[in-house]
């Protein structure tokens, strides 16, 4: 069962919203590599899943990129659980630039 889901609405198309969902990818990637051990993501249409390791700590999700809204599920390591409102919130609003 995933500890955290976000919603984030959008007026863009489902294409559009994905092809900016996967350059922001793409771009944390590179931006924060020197933090991320590793980052996998996979693709299926406009369903993506992930797992990101970090400072000895596993995140793994999914996003859907549906026609009005963009939902992420994260399942968290149990010592980020403190954190979910951070990270929920930090979210959320990394979301709505990429999607504005």
């Amino acid at each position: 069962m995933p500890d955290l889901i976000v919603s984030v609405s959008h007026r863009l198309s489902q294409d559009e919203a994905l092809r900016r969902i996967q350059d922001a990818v793409a771009q944390a990637k590179t931006q924060y590599s020197d933090k991320i051990e590793d980052l996998r993501e996979g693709w299926n249409g406009y369903v993506g899943a992930f797992q990101i390791s970090a400072q000895n700590q596993q995140v793994s999700g999914t996003v859907a990129v549906n026609p009005s809204d963009v939902t992420i599920q994260i399942t968290l390591p149990f010592l980020a659980l403190v954190f979910k409102s951070t990270i929920e919130s930090g979210l959320r609003e990394q979301l709505t630039k990429i999607l504005a």
